[in-house]
C-alpha cells in the first residue's frame, strides 16, 4: 500500500498532463481521487488489524535512493532553469547548494547505519487520512470550479492539464513525506512540495502570480537549506539519517542531537508560513480556489506541523522548544489581529490559517503531551474546516462574483446552501463547543499548568481577536436582508465536496470523545510513553450534547426572518420608509439608502500597520534565538 500511495497519484499526474480531452481527464480525476481515498482507508484498516502497532519497512533501498537521488537532481535543474528564466538568480543558490550538499553526502559521505526507511503509526496514518480523504474531495471539487473558473477568466491560459497534474503530484509528495522515516527521502518530498507550491501559485502567469510563486519558492527552499544543512550535520554525528533516532536522541538529552533539531524546527517554521515567512501563504490567494484549499488544509503547511510534531518530545523544556512556542504563539496573536480588519474573505482565511498554525506551532514547541493532544485536534478541525471555507468562497465568488464579506449579507437566505456550508464551517473553526475552541482550551490550560505565563497570554489574547473576526463574517451571513436570491449555479461534484465536508465537520464534533480516546490518547502515549489527562470524558460528552443545540440557533433564526419576509413588515428607519426596508427619506426631503457594515479598524490594525513590524521582530528573534542554540552547542 506504500509504494502504491506515494507513485498511483504521480502517474496519474502523467495522465492528467498528456490527456488534452477534459471530459475523459475529468472521469480519471474522480476515479483517481476515489481510488486514493480508498486505498488510505484500506492502509489504515490493514494497520488496525495489525494491532496499530509500528510498522518499520524497507532496510535495504539502495536502487530506490539512487532514484530519488536523480529526482532531486532533477528537481534542481527545473527550478534553476525557471530562476534563470525569470531572472531570479540568487533564488536558484537556495535550490544548488542543497541539493548539491546532499548529494556530495549521499556518494561519498561516512558509511551509514541501515535504517528502516519508511514508518506507519499513529501520526503517519493521521496525516494520510487527512490528505487523502481532504486532498480528494478537493480534487473532486476542483473539477468541476476549473470549468466555471475558466469561463469566467478567459483572459487566463486553459491549462487543466498542467494544474491537474500538479495537484496529484503533490499528493503523492506528501504521502511519501509523512510515512519516510528517513530525512533523505523526507528532504525530497519536501522539495518538490515546495516546488508543486511555486508552481501552483504561479498558474495564471500574470506579474502578481509570478512575483508571489517566487516568494513562496525562496521561503521554502531556504527552509529546505536548512533541513539539508540538518541532515548532513547529523549523518556525520550520529552515521544515520532516522528522524526517529534523531528525537530519541533529542528526547534523551544527548548534545549531538541540538543543532539537526534547530535546524530542521526552523526549516519546518518556513513551511508552515510562520512569521517572518508568513507573505508566501498570503500571495498563494492568487492562485485558483482549488489549490489555495490544498495549500492552506490538508497538505503544504501541514508538512511543517508534521515535521514539529514529530520533533515535540526532544524540543520539551529546551532553548529550541522556547524559540519554536515563542514564535508560533507571536504568529498566532498577530495574525488574528490583522485577520481583523479584512473584508475579504479569502484574506480572512488566510490570516486564519497563518493564525490557526502559529498555535499548533506553539502547542508542538511547548512539546507537554498535554498540549501536543491540543495541537493534534487543532490540525484535525483545521484541515475539514479550512478545505470547506476555502471551497464555499469559491463557488460563492462564482455565484455572486464577489468575495467581500459586506456583500454576504443575509448569505443564508440568498444562497441558502453555500450560507449553510459557509456557517459549519465558521463555526467549526471557533464556536464553542466546537473541537478548534476546546483545542485552544486544553493549550491554554496545559501552559497555565506549566506556569508559561507568555502563551497564556499569547493563547488569551489571539483566541479574543480569532472569536472577534469570525463573529463579524458569521453574523453577516444569518442577518436578515431584503436583497434578492442568487442563482447558485454550484457544480455537482462541487456540492459533492462540500457537503462531505460538512458532514465530516459534524461528524468530528459529535464522536470528539472517541476520537480522543481511541485515537489520540494512544499516539500520545506512542510518542511520550505516558499521558496526562486534560479533559475528562464527561465533559468531553457533555460538551457534545451542547453542540446539537448549537445548531438549533439558525434553524430558528432562519425560521423566524422567514416569517417576517413573508409579512412584509415595514421596519422603522429613522424617516418614511419607502416600502422595501432598505431605503428612507429623512427630515430633510432626501432619499437614503439603508446600509450595514461592519467596522474593519484599518487604520489601527490593518496589515500595512502590523505586517512589517512584525517580520522585523520575528526576524531578530530568530537570528538571536538561533544564534544561542547553534552557538551554545558548538561550544
Amino acid at each position: 500500500m506504500v509504494p502504491f500511495l506515494i507513485c498511483f497519484p504521480l502517474f496519474v499526474a502523467l495522465l492528467m498532463y498528456v490527456i488534452k480531452v477534459n471530459k475523459i481527464r475529468n472521469i480519471i480525476a474522480y476515479i483517481s481521487a476515489g481510488v486514493i481515498m480508498v486505498a488510505v482507508l484500506i492502509m489504515s484498516v490493514l494497520w488496525i488489524m495489525d494491532g496499530c502497532n509500528a510498522i518499520l519497512l524497507y532496510y535495504e533501498t539502495e536502487i530506490v535512493d539512487k532514484v530519488i537521488l536523480s529526482v532531486e537532481l532533477l528537481l534542481m535543474v527545473i527550478v534553476v532553469h525557471l530562476c534563470f528564466k525569470y531572472k531570479k538568480y540568487i533564488i536558484s543558490l537556495l535550490t544548488i547548494i542543497p541539493t548539491l550538499l546532499i548529494a556530495y553526502v549521499e556518494i561519498w559521505g561516512p558509511k551509514r547505519d541501515m535504517i528502516n526507511h519508511i514508518r506507519i503509526d499513529y501520526l503517519s496514518v493521521l496525516m494520510c487520512i487527512i490528505i487523502g480523504i481532504i486532498g480528494g474531495l478537493i480534487i473532486i471539487y476542483a473539477v468541476g470550479y476549473m470549468h466555471g473558473y475558466h469561463h469566467h477568466h478567459t483572459e487566463v491560459e486553459d491549462r487543466r492539464n498542467y494544474f491537474f497534474m500538479l495537484l496529484f503530484i503533490f499528493l503523492g509528495a506528501m504521502f511519501g513525506f509523512v510515512l519516510s522515516s528517513s530525512l533523505l527521502w523526507i528532504d525530497l518530498f519536501w522539495e518538490t512540495t515546495s516546488i508543486c507550491s511555486f508552481l501552483l501559485i504561479g498558474y495564471t502567469k500574470t506579474d502578481e502570480a509570478i512575483q508571489n510563486s517566487f516568494r513562496a519558492l525562496w521561503m521554502n527552499l531556504l527552509g529546505g537549506t536548512a533541513l539539508a544543512l540538518g541532515i548532513v550535520y547529523q549523518i556525520y554525528k550520529m552515521n544515520n539519517d532516522s528522524l526517529q533516532y534523531l528525537v530519541g536522541m533529542g528526547s534523551w538529552g544527548f548534545g549531538s542531537a541540538v543543532i539537526p533539531i534547530a535546524l530542521i524546527a526552523f526549516a519546518a517554521l518556513t513551511k508552515s508560513a510562520q512569521m517572518p515567512f508568513s507573505k508566501w501563504l498570503l500571495g498563494a490567494m492568487v492562485a485558483p480556489t482549488p489549490s489555495s484549499a490544498l495549500l492552506h488544509s490538508a497538505t503544504m503547511v501541514k508538512a511543517g506541523i508534521y515535521i514539529l510534531f514529530r520533533l515535540a518530545p526532544a524540543m520539551t523544556n529546551t532553548v529550541t522548544g522556547n524559540m519554536i512556542s515563542f514564535i508560533g504563539g507571536f504568529t498566532f496573536f498577530v495574525a488574528s489581529l490583522i485577520a481583523i480588519a479584512q473584508s475579504d474573505g479569502k484574506k480572512v482565511l488566510a490570516f486564519s490559517t497563518i493564525s490557526n498554525l502559529g498555535l499548533m506551532v506553539a502547542c508542538a514547541g511547548v512539546g507537554e503531551s498535554e498540549t501536543l493532544w491540543a495541537g493534534i485536534f487543532l490540525m484535525i478541525f483545521h484541515a475539514v474546516s479550512k478545505s470547506l471555507l476555502f471551497q464555499d468562497i469559491g463557488a460563492t465568488e462564482n455565484a455572486m462574483h464577489s468575495r467581500d464579506i459586506e456583500d454576504m449579507h443575509g448569505l443564508l437566505y440568498r444562497l441558502p446552501r453555500l450560507g449553510a456550508f459557509m456557517f459549519i464551517g465558521i463555526a467549526g473553526m471557533f464556536l464553542a463547543p466546537f473541537g478548534m475552541l476546546i483545542s485552544k482550551w486544553s493549550a491554554l490550560k496545559a501552559c497555565v499548568d506549566d506556569n508559561n505565563i507568555v502563551m497564556v497570554i499569547l493563547i488569551v489574547f489571539g483566541s479574543a481577536t480569532t472569536m472577534f473576526y469570525w463573529t463579524k463574517w458569521m453574523a453577516k451571513l444569518i442577518s436578515a436582508t431584503n436583497e434578492s436570491k442568487i442563482k447558485d449555479i454550484t457544480k455537482k461534484n462541487e456540492l459533492i465536496s462540500l457537503s462531505i465536508h460538512a458532514v465530516l465537520m459534524i461528524v468530528l464534533c459529535v464522536s470528539f470523545p472517541i476520537l480522543s480516546k481511541v485515537y489520540v490518547v494512544p499516539l500520545l502515549k506512542e510518542m511520550y510513553g505516558s499521558y496526562v489527562t486534560v479533559l475528562s470524558m464527561s465533559m468531553l460528552y457533555t460538551l457534545v450534547i451542547i453542540i446539537c443545540f448549537i445548531f438549533a440557533i439558525p434553524i430558528i433564526t432562519f425560521g423566524y426572518t422567514r416569517k417576517l419576509h413573508e409579512n412584509k413588515k415595514l421596519a422603522y428607519m429613522s424617516g418614511i420608509n419607502e416600502g422595501d426596508n432598505s431605503s428612507f427619506t429623512d427630515a430633510f426631503g432626501e432619499a437614503k439608502k439603508l446600509q450595514m457594515s461592519n467596522w474593519y479598524f484599518k487604520d489601527f490594525i490593518g496589515q500595512r500597520k502590523l505586517m512589517v513590524p512584525s517580520e522585523i521582530f520575528a526576524t531578530v528573534l530568530l537570528i538571536v534565538m538561533l544564534s544561542v542554540i547553534l552557538g551554545g552547542a558548538l561550544l
